[in-house]
């Protein structure tokens, strides 16, 4: 499935340089190949009804991603890297359209967390095409619904309101200062995991 994104797009390179035509035409040939595998809780691919893959590893520096409903009101889609297990909440409706609005979504969160715009840039494009497959990682479908309880406290004890944008996104960052086990033994909660993600990244 590709996705009609442009976040992090043009014709330029990201140190402001035209690129030749030749340099355009290879970046071009590579992103038919870039993608994401969103794994979807049973209750999400119920209400997307896509089709579904095999699994298999993103292009992405945060993995594949896990993905399940909040049927809250109005609903809202909770999504899980599964390397750093990041959180991002967003609104679901339309829930045919939600991999495609995701990458813009993701690229708030990371800002959010102070993530370098080169590396926002780089994932966002990587995320050209989406395919969609169920969920396979238990360890991060546990994460999830842990993810989900905890989203339901920080609703009531800061009186976020349910749908608004700004107040998923500071939801999203307050889930993401949890300790989570599969973290124990590194960065114990995702925005640390996201942090380790990026030095390794500028250091290689």
């Amino acid at each position: 499935m590709r996705l009609d994104n442009r976040y992090g797009r043009g014709d330029c390179h990201p140190n402001g340089k035209a690129v030749s035509v030749n340099g355009l035409a290879e970046r071009r040939k590579l992103s038919s190949a870039v993608m994401f595998h969103l794994h979807c809780t049973k209750k999400l691919l119920d209400r997307i009804k896509p089709e579904i893959a095999v699994p298999g590893q993103s292009d992405t520096a945060l993995g594949n991603w896990y993905a399940t409903v909040l049927f809250w009101k109005p609903q809202v889609a909770l999504l899980v890297s599964e390397r750093t297990l990041l959180p991002v909440l967003m609104p679901l409706t339309p829930a045919a359209t939600l991999a495609r609005r995701f990458p813009a979504q993701l690229a708030l969160v990371l800002k959010e967390h102070g993530a370098p715009s080169e590396f926002i840039a780089q994932e966002v494009w990587r995320m050209d095409k989406v395919q969609y497959a169920k969920t396979a990682n238990r360890s991060v479908v546990g994460i999830l619904n842990e993810f989900v309880r905890q989203a339901e406290f920080w609703l009531a004890a800061y009186a976020y309101e349910k749908g608004d944008d700004d107040d998923l996104l500071a939801i999203s960052a307050k889930l993401a200062e949890t300790p989570c086990s599969p973290l124990y033994k590194g960065a114990i909660s995702p925005d640390k995991a996201l942090h380790e993600l990026v030095r390794a990244g500028v250091q290689a």
